[in-house]
């Protein structure tokens, strides 16, 4: 069971992993199309680039061994990141098919953290 358990950690987070760091770097380079879906937010420029930074870093917080407070402080920050997105498409009536990835990638960063292996997490004794 443990084997399947740290496989599916493996797979979901490879996949977290990938579109995070991609849509990060994206947002750092400031991609011409990745502008134009923040266009109807309402966010400046300068936020989507640090939001970018913020998103590549958490994930190589999440990836790199040891560090385990700082993975946790990374996948909260990720979380919170995908789900102010989905509120930001909500609250900007922009809610079409803009909500499904961060939606979909906040379950995958959940179930990542989930998943995680015991040398993964901060184990507190009393």
């Amino acid at each position: 069971m443990e084997k399947k358990k740290t496989l599916w950690y493996w797979i979901i987070t490879a996949i977290l992993s990938f579109c995070i760091f991609s849509g990060g770097l994206a947002q750092a380079m400031q991609v011409e199309g990745v502008l134009k879906g923040f266009k109807p937010l309402g966010y400046p420029t300068y936020f989507i680039s640090i939001i970018g930074i913020w998103k590549m870093l958490g994930i190589i917080a999440i990836l790199i061994p040891g560090f385990k407070l700082l993975k946790e402080w990374a996948y909260a920050g990720i979380f919170f990141v995908m789900t102010g997105a989905v509120i930001s498409h909500i609250a900007s009536n922009n809610i079409s098919g803009q909500i499904v990835a961060p939606l979909l990638l906040a379950v995958f960063t959940v179930l990542s953290w989930y998943l995680r292996p015991a040398n993964r997490k901060i184990i507190l004794v009393n």
